[in-house]
């Protein structure tokens, strides 16, 4: 039993990823939110441009789920030390 690989729509998710890095620039910016959540923000879309990228071009979307919980299980470990560092110089 074979499934057939679906190739993703590369030129989508380029402008998703672009999308989103204009809206990053843009919340830079901004200067009337506090910076503790600016960098949180930040954040936010820098972990979501990344597993984009690591979903569909390197095609851990379409691979078996044990490969996939190999790469998600340093996740966590890596959001607390950024949480860590980020608390530490904000407070």
């Amino acid at each position: 039993m074979t499934t057939e690989h679906v190739r993703p729509n590369y030129i989508l998710i380029w402008v998703y990823l672009f999308v989103l890095t204009v809206i990053e620039v843009g919340a830079a910016f901004l200067s009337h939110i506090p910076k503790h959540w600016l960098i949180l923000i930040l954040v936010f879309f820098a972990i979501w441009k990344a597993l984009l990228v690591a979903l569909y071009f390197m095609h851990l979307k379409f691979e078996r789920w044990r490969l996939r919980a190999i790469f998600m299980v340093p996740i966590p470990l890596a959001i607390i030390l950024v949480l860590a560092v980020i608390t530490e110089k904000i407070w």
